[in-house]
């Protein structure tokens, strides 16, 4: 058992449970003491009703999203869910950006009262004192408007978040060149969708919509990778109804994400897969014939990196017997942490999601940050990496193993997404 691991997880999960309560408290015991002078009895009883609805609201909604069954106390329609998840992380950040400025302000009134102790200190008291009197209201009044700035500023951020890009679908295209792609596979077409996560943050309606930008691409082969739902009281079945509409000559494949194991759902996926004419591929593999020409297809379930007890375990277990050398391979694993392995067990291509491209992404000093650096290398987008000997060696490659990772369509924690629109992938295979 690893201890250390376990142990820091434990403090980074109760650190983090702790910001997110006081975070809550922060903001409540703000707008309790604001309605305490409001000259209007009735208005401020019904307002500190208000609150103590939301406070109640915001407890129930924490203990229920720590719990793993299939019922909720929480209702799972469309509009409470995606309040409750914009409420939290509202007020999360806003925290957190009011307490930077006020540290801030610590900072900047400990330096500028050290440089006038050095100017005054054999000056009399009385002069300080007019000193400071003189400058403190113009710097309070800055770093109270720039407080109010800071705490306002994730809710318009997660406004535009939800209203604007959280249902804005793109498609990317993107080439990628395979090491001996027979000529017959040169320009096959694959469209990819992942991290649908069927929920009260996204409708049925808006994964048909999904469905059918990808089948507009006309592709050869459909491929989902992983999170078709987000917790075990939402509807698998539904989501599957609606991704059986993809329309691919070589038919419709997947692979289980991590939220299909929270949710206790892996098998009953593989059964509403073949129900509806499809196939999951758990840690199995299918030929694909395409003009004349054989392509591999291997899937796997969510491929965890530590056991239980927090030790290292190695990837893709198992799947060097399901690797061909007579033709290419395409990979389908949810997480991109296994494409390390793929590279060396000789794997052409891999196809993965999870990340969500970390769902909010900001720019600062042409260096872009993404929530998903914390677990992962791959964000988003195309990765190279030498194959097979050469992956593991270091040794002059011969041929490159490729990774696309796609941004996914749902969102969890909340209904936010910035700069990281959701995304449907058309792949078209090359010669390399």
């Amino acid at each position: 058992m690893n201890v250390g691991w376990l142990l820091t997880r434990l403090v980074i999960g109760t650190g983090l449970l702790s910001l997110i309560v006081y975070s809550q408290y922060f903001w409540y015991r703000g707008f309790w003491r604001i309605s305490s002078n409001w000259g209007s009895t009735a208005l401020r009883v019904a307002a500190r009703l208000l609150c103590l609805a939301l406070v109640t609201i915001s407890v129930l909604a924490i203990a229920d999203g720590m719990r793993m069954g299939s019922s909720h106390w929480i209702p799972r329609g469309n509009i409470f869910p995606s309040f409750v998840g914009m409420w939290f992380t509202c007020a999360f950040f806003g925290f957190l950006a009011v307490q930077l400025v006020r540290g801030l302000e610590r900072v900047w009134r400990w330096g500028v009262a050290r440089r006038k102790n050095r100017k005054t200190v054999d000056a009399p008291a009385t002069a300080r004192a007019t000193a400071e009197l003189v400058a403190d209201p113009g710097r309070r009044h800055f770093f109270k408007a720039v407080t109010a700035a800071a705490g306002v500023a994730p809710f318009l951020g997660a406004m535009y978040g939800f209203a604007a890009e959280r249902l804005n679908y793109q498609v990317r295209r993107v080439e990628i060149p395979i090491a001996n792609l027979p000529d017959a596979l040169d320009g096959m077409k694959i469209t990819q969708l992942s991290d649908i996560h069927l929920s009260g943050y996204i409708s049925r309606e808006d994964v048909r919509r999904a469905v059918d930008m990808a089948n507009d691409l006309s592709p050869d082969l459909s491929v989902v990778t992983g999170d078709f739902i987000t917790g075990a009281s939402d509807p698998l079945q539904d989501c599957i109804a609606e991704i059986r509409k993809l329309a691919a000559p070589l038919g419709i494949y997947g692979c289980n994400g991590n939220h299909e194991i929270y949710a206790k759902a892996e098998d009953a996926a593989e059964k509403f897969f073949t129900e509806a004419g499809m196939k999951l591929l758990r840690s199995e593999h299918a030929g694909l014939n395409f003009r004349g020409a054989q392509l591999h297809l291997i899937g796997v379930d969510y491929q965890r990196e530590r056991g239980s007890g927090g030790r290292r375990i190695q990837t893709l277990a198992g799947v060097d017997r399901l690797v061909r050398r007579d033709m290419p391979n395409i990979l389908l694993s949810h997480n991109p942490n296994s494409f390390n392995r793929a590279a060396e067990l000789g794997i052409e291509l891999s196809l993965a999601g999870h990340t969500h491209g970390g769902q909010v992404q900001v720019e600062i000093l042409d260096h872009r940050l993404s929530p998903a650096r914390f677990i992962t290398d791959y964000i988003a987008g195309l990765y190279v990496r030498p194959i097979g000997v050469a992956a593991a060696t270091g040794e002059t490659p011969i041929a490159k193993s490729h990774l696309y990772v796609n941004r996914g369509l749902g969102t969890v924690g909340a209904p936010v997404r910035l700069g990281v629109p959701p995304e449907i992938t058309l792949i078209t295979l090359r010669k390399a």
